[in-house]
């Protein structure tokens, strides 16, 4: 008993240790700096990709928003991957005013494959393109978008995630607890870590890179989370990435459990995937580099399923231990339930400070609210069958929210209040 004692006090403090840096790096969000100088002033020319497949219901409304965008219209061009479609996504695509490329390969479906064949003969080309921007088919564009974007680039910024909002928040308690875990994201880790002169990550849809940065290797990913996979071979590389909490982009969360699940689990696969192919690599940074931002990518990387899998052995230490002392069922419930009831009631008051500091209405969030716990356990329970059950075949998730860029804000505000 002894041995597990030690055992149980050491993975108390590394779990205490993790999770005190997490909130004092979170607690950073709330520092307003000041805005980075101006390197140039140029109006750069974009690229937007939007991979898509099987679309047609929302991918219109995407491109509209693109071509209202409040920047030279020569400077910007509209690319559509239409990835293996079976419906008429290529043809309103096209109709639309975008460029259209249509690829068909049944055995290699993800957006990262569609972005390496489409990005791969642009290299070739040697297209005259600054930087490119990457959209998903149901995203709206904020008409400042690709202004802002631009300003990042004359501000020397090479890899840049945008704010990503949620077109249906309060759709139903599923919707909710994906807003609330990207408007947290989006304070408390992308911002926090901007402020900090850390690293943010890329986010899977709404960001700029500077077309330069991947002419050497193209868009180079193996996972199904081909964002945390670039952002993590870019932190190995030493480069930081930026954010722009202006460039604002909206997307459609999906309504249904089901579907939810499979989303998640494809992320939480994708994580693990990242996990192996890069841990070493981001181990090997922090001693090349010496950086903190190293360091903070390699805390991201075993923050996820590591330190999941340390939680879950901690409760098993305590379980054997409980029952060592002669402890009985009810006292051993007891202490679980004190440990689980902070555990859940913690988040939902993390979400109110959000939504406070961002000057959201919390009212008609409040089902949303009582829900998160809900929505954030059954993601726990995702992650516990992903280490023992992964499916790594892409999915798709259907897309249906056919909202203007004219009509995205007023409807957001009229839901809000």
């Amino acid at each position: 008993m002894k041995y597990l004692y030690v055992l149980q006090q050491a993975l108390v403090w590394i779990i205490t240790i993790f999770w005190v840096y997490q909130i004092m790096v979170s607690l950073c969000s709330l520092v307003k700096l000041k805005d980075k100088p101006l390197i140039n002033k140029k109006n750069h020319k974009f690229m937007a990709i939007i991979p898509a497949h099987n679309e047609e219901s929302v991918i219109f409304n995407l491109i509209e928003s693109l071509k209202a965008q409040d920047y030279p219209k020569d400077l910007l061009d509209i690319y559509v991957i239409a990835d293996n479609c079976t419906d008429n996504t290529a043809e309103i695509a096209k109709q639309a005013g975008a460029i259209v490329y249509e690829r068909f390969d049944p055995d290699k479906k993800t957006k990262g494959y569609a972005m390496q064949w489409f990005l791969r003969q642009k290299i070739k080309e040697n297209a005259p393109y600054d930087a490119f921007c990457v959209f998903d088919a149901d995203n709206i564009v904020d008409k400042e978008f690709i202004r802002n974007m631009n300003k990042k680039l004359c501000q020397g910024e090479e890899v840049v995630q945008g704010y990503r909002d949620i077109k249906n928040p309060t759709d139903n308690w599923i919707t909710a607890g994906y807003a609330i875990f990207y408007w947290t994201m989006n304070r408390f880790y992308h911002l926090a870590r901007y402020n900090l002169g850390l690293s943010p990550l890329i986010n899977g849809t709404g960001f700029m890179v500077k077309f330069d940065v991947i002419k050497p290797e193209g868009w180079n990913t193996k996972t199904l989370t081909e964002d945390i996979e670039f952002s993590l071979k870019n932190i190995i590389k030493g480069r930081k990435l930026g954010w722009a909490v202006d460039a604002k982009v909206y997307d459609e969360q999906p309504l249904g459990f089901i579907q939810s699940w499979k989303q998640r689990s494809r992320w939480t696969v994708g994580h693990i995937q990242c996990i192996q192919y890069y841990t070493k690599d981001l181990a090997i940074a922090i001693k090349k580099n010496k950086t903190l931002m190293n360091f903070d990518g390699f805390l991201y990387i075993i923050g996820s399923i590591p330190m999941f899998i340390l939680t879950l052995f901690l409760l098993a230490v305590n379980f054997i231990l409980y029952l060592g002392e002669g402890f009985t069922w009810a006292q051993l419930l007891d202490s679980y339930i004190r440990y689980l009831v902070p555990t859940f009631i913690f988040p939902i008051a993390t979400a109110v400070v959000i939504m406070a500091l961002d000057k959201r209405p919390i009212k008609p969030m409040i089902k949303g609210l009582m829900c998160y716990p809900l929505f954030l356990g059954s993601w726990l329970l995702i992650n516990f069958k992903c280490l023992f059950k992964r499916n790594t075949t892409w999915e798709k998730i259907s897309h249906v929210r056919a909202v203007k860029i004219n009509e995205v804000s007023g409807e957001i505000k009229k839901e809000l209040v």
